[in-house]
């Protein structure tokens, strides 16, 4: 029977990680196993760039964090050694920068993650990390609305020029 502190200490860790959980818009949820020492490094670099937060915490403590903020789902996922990355404001940051480790180191794998309520399997998180950034998707997006605009100008162009053509020539 652990010791009255042991289990405060333990019940405080949960309640941390649960505010983390609840406070951000997604996570993933990996299996790192098998990743060098230079790469972790590298890895947890890229991933504090992105904004996100990586941990390694005791599976018993992470399954109940995800259990008291509703993604008790994942509780299935976590066995052997995992890690938890989780960011406050990009959904898909972690996914990105976890599958670029994933596919890079054998043993690493992603597990299942969450997204707007809901726990996502594997693939989900894969798919996720496909999706370009934001800032992308909104030059594609104005790129996409400019494009009309400009065809419209240079055809009106085109008949106000003609226009000033036509009275020189009469």
């Amino acid at each position: 029977m652990p010791s009255k502190i042991i289990l405060e200490k333990k019940q405080q860790a949960v309640a941390e990680l649960a505010e983390k959980i609840k406070n951000s818009v997604s996570g993933v949820l990996v299996n790192y196993q098998g990743i060098t020492v230079e790469d972790d490094t590298a890895m947890r670099k890229a991933l504090r760039e992105a904004g996100v937060k990586y941990m390694v915490v005791k599976n018993s403590l992470t399954g109940r964090a995800c259990e008291e903020v509703g993604y008790g789902e994942m509780k299935q996922y976590l066995n052997g050694m995992t890690a938890i990355a989780i960011s406050e404001t990009d959904a898909v940051a972690p996914a990105k920068v976890l599958k670029k480790y994933a596919e890079k180191v054998e043993s690493f794998k992603i597990l299942a993650g969450y997204l707007d309520g809901a726990v996502i399997d594997e693939k989900t998180v894969t798919e996720l990390a496909e999706i370009p950034n934001k800032e992308t998707l909104v030059a594609k997006f104005l790129g996409s609305i400019q494009s009309p605009l400009y065809g419209l100008a240079y055809a009106l162009q085109a008949i106000a020029d003609k226009q000033q053509e036509a009275p020189a020539a009469e």
